[in-house]
């Protein structure tokens, strides 16, 4: 089940988050702004951040998406990790899914994912392309010197 997340998430997704080897402490940073803002200001339109939850309700993944601004229709993947332990049963693909089912909900158009172009994250990349996204744009040496940020993009009308 994927539901939106709640306060007592919090140390658990970000336990997730730092697991997964993917992150940096600074990335790591920026995911829990992104859920602080999410939690501590309801009102904003910004981010929303839904977990999926394990047979036994706790975290076993978590997605931040939202509006990217100042673009018609468009909305933005920004986080998404998944439980090592958790890995390989379709976690990742259910969150993507459910995305693109409340993207469709919103009439919009077309969601963008970016990533990095380290070795490290060639499964994500394959991962995104295995679900119907393409590769729209790479910007070289973005991240650091050998380190692109590839974009990603599906369009839905």
């Amino acid at each position: 089940m994927i539901r939106r997340m709640q306060a007592r998430d919090k140390d658990a997704v970000l336990g997730l988050v730092r697991a997964t080897g993917f992150f940096t402490e600074a990335e790591v940073g920026v995911a829990e702004e992104l859920i602080d803002v999410f939690l501590g200001q309801p009102g904003q339109k910004d981010y929303d951040v839904v977990v999926a939850e394990d047979e036994a309700g706790a975290p076993a993944g978590y997605m931040t998406w939202g509006p990217t601004p100042l673009a018609e229709d468009a909305y933005d993947l920004y986080w998404m990790a998944v439980a090592p332990a958790q890995q390989g049963r379709g976690r990742g693909k259910e969150l993507v899914r459910w995305l693109e089912a409340e993207v469709g909900r919103l009439n919009g158009r077309l969601i963008i994912i970016e990533t990095s172009s380290q070795p490290k994250y060639h499964g994500t990349r394959q991962f995104y392309l295995g679900l119907g996204y393409k590769e729209v744009a790479r910007v070289p040496h973005f991240y650091k010197p050998g380190d692109d940020r590839v974009i990603y993009a599906k369009y839905f009308r």
